[in-house]
């Protein structure tokens, strides 16, 4: 420590020396002193560089040419193909997965395994991945990849090999998906899909869910994006494949679901709360006497029953969580998305699905603690990422290979990004004509009167379908008992034997005392 601060003394010594020679021979003051000084020393430093350079240069000038690179390339590039080690690489998928990160540097996609099929509408690559890569690889790195081929992600899809994890199938369209409408599906090909069609993809496949069974479907998108005709299309694939199940529809468009009113079991046309409340409240004692019975079971060692499906189906759900901010109507919202949450996420195991389609899938249209529920998520054309994660999960983006609903071209209708079990796909819902709809509509209301006829009616059934026949929503309890033939004159007698028939006690209204046709229906239905 000494030797260096005796040193470091010298050192300050020798240049405040300098520096004041420099300033009494030239007379100039200390700062021009000290610059000088600074550009004396730089350019000593760079002449004595430049000295330098030139000496090596010379020096190994003959070695140099002796071993240039030059000669080593054209060593390398004259062995022949037998002595080289290892095998060839397809030049464009390698530097496509290098690029993106799916492959390692060190990586690549060997020529032997990988082909490209030009196809009508793209190119189809199929390749095996190096060793230590997977398909997953090339799903997580999708978006960049897509960017690499200078297209968008949603010109990419993705197939995985069921015998082998590192074979990959990967179509590149030419053009954007759905460009060239596809013919709704026949019949035949929604019985044969496994499954519930909902829509094509990209090649006019047929895709969808396995089942509604233990499972529920929120579809969101902006207006006049074809919401209502891609679920005129499910319920009409439901109708089709989905065998035996009771539909209950609220339509708060009034007249979307109109062409399903003949076969639903129960329909109302309202955008009133109250209604959905109620209709709610109905389809939640349902599911609690079916849990009752499923303990029942279970409690004698019994198989649990199977129920009937139900499958609850609401347009313009946004509408009925609304609140004017009042007090009273602030707690009819809270109510309300409660007895919904609980009806998406504790009625699954009893064969209740929900299925509600809004507009206005901004952040507070559907309260989050009924949205967290939905298995199923659909999400057609959106103007931002926060509306698509309100439709399709708060941490969608994060998900394996997402596709931004942003990107959806709004003047193609039907189109939707379609998430389900974890996995995402583009899809574009059936438009089938009305004649179609009607056909199988009439078909299948006419299979429940051949059945309804065919068993003897209750007392209650024979009431449902007089009233249904006329068209009338109220019946007294005089004309009840006339239909069903109870001769009682006193009318708290008459009154006590129609109930116990009806398994319904009767309303006070304005039109008298007697019988709403949904209080009517949600009793025969509560059997089941």
């Amino acid at each position: 420590m000494y030797a260096h601060t005796a040193g470091a003394v010298g050192v300050l010594v020798m240049t405040f020396a300098g520096l004041t020679a420099i300033k009494v021979q030239l007379g100039v003051p200390w700062p021009v002193a000290v610059l000088i000084t600074v550009g004396a020393l730089v350019l000593l430093g760079y002449a004595a560089w430049w000295v330098k350079t030139r000496i090596v240069r010379l020096w190994n000038k003959g070695p140099a040419e002796a071993s240039s690179p030059a000669v080593v390339v054209q060593e390398f590039s004259a062995q022949s193909a037998d002595e080289a080690e290892g095998p060839a690489a397809h030049a464009e998928l390698t530097t496509v997965m290098v690029t993106s990160g799916a492959i390692g540097g060190d990586q690549i996609i060997r020529a032997d395994e990988a082909s490209v099929t030009d196809l009508r509408n793209g190119a189809l690559y199929d390749f095996q991945m190096p060793e230590g890569r997977t398909y997953e690889h090339v799903e997580k790195n999708l978006s960049t990849i897509a960017g690499m081929f200078r297209v968008t992600r949603l010109h990419m899809k993705l197939e995985r090999s069921r015998d082998n994890e590192r074979r990959v199938q990967m179509l590149k369209l030419h053009e954007p998906p759905f460009t060239r409408p596809f013919a709704a599906p026949t019949r035949g090909e929604i019985e044969a899909f496994s499954g519930v069609p909902l829509g094509h993809d990209v090649t006019g496949n047929l895709v969808g869910v396995p089942t509604f069974d233990k499972a529920s479907l929120l579809v969101a998108g902006m207006t006049q994006m074809g919401k209502t005709t891609l679920i005129n299309g499910l319920i009409t694939c439901l109708l089709i494949a989905y065998g035996e199940f009771e539909l209950y529809l609220l339509d708060g468009k009034f007249c979307g679901l109109t062409r399903f009113e003949k076969i639903a079991t129960r329909y109302e046309s309202s955008d009133d709360p109250d209604v959905f409340e109620a209709m709610v409240d109905s389809l939640n004692d349902r599911s609690d006497r079916r849990y009752a019975k499923i303990k029942e079971a279970v409690r004698d060692r019994k198989s649990p029953p199977r129920f009937k499906p139900v499958i609850f189906i609401v347009d313009e759900a946004a509408d009925f969580f609304a609140s004017d901010e009042s007090k009273e109507g602030k707690e009819k919202a809270r109510r309300i998305a409660e007895k919904t949450r609980s009806l998406v996420s504790k009625s699954l195991e009893s064969g209740i699905s929900t299925v509600l389609m809004t507009q206005r899938p901004s952040q507070n249209a559907i309260p989050v603690m009924v949205r967290d529920q939905f298995l199923y998520r659909m999400c057609l054309y959106v103007a931002s990422a926060g509306t698509a994660k309100v439709a399709l999960g708060d941490t969608y983006f994060e998900t394996v290979a997402p596709i931004h609903p942003a990107l959806l071209d709004p003047e193609i209708k039907g189109q939707a990004v379609l998430f389900a079990n974890g996995r995402s796909a583009l899809v574009r819902g059936f438009n089938f004509s009305d004649d179609f709809i009607w056909g199988i509509v009439d078909e299948v209301g006419d299979q429940r009167e051949k059945q309804a006829e065919s068993q003897p009616q209750s007392p209650r059934q024979k009431v449902i379908a007089l009233m249904a026949s006329k068209g009338v929503d109220f019946i007294a309890t005089s004309d009840v008992a006339q239909i069903v033939g109870v001769t009682q004159t006193v009318p708290a007698d008459m009154g006590k034997e129609v109930s116990q028939l009806m398994g319904v006690s009767p309303r006070n209204l304005s039109r008298g005392r007697g019988y709403r046709l949904a209080d009517l229906t949600t009793a025969e239905t509560a059997a089941s």
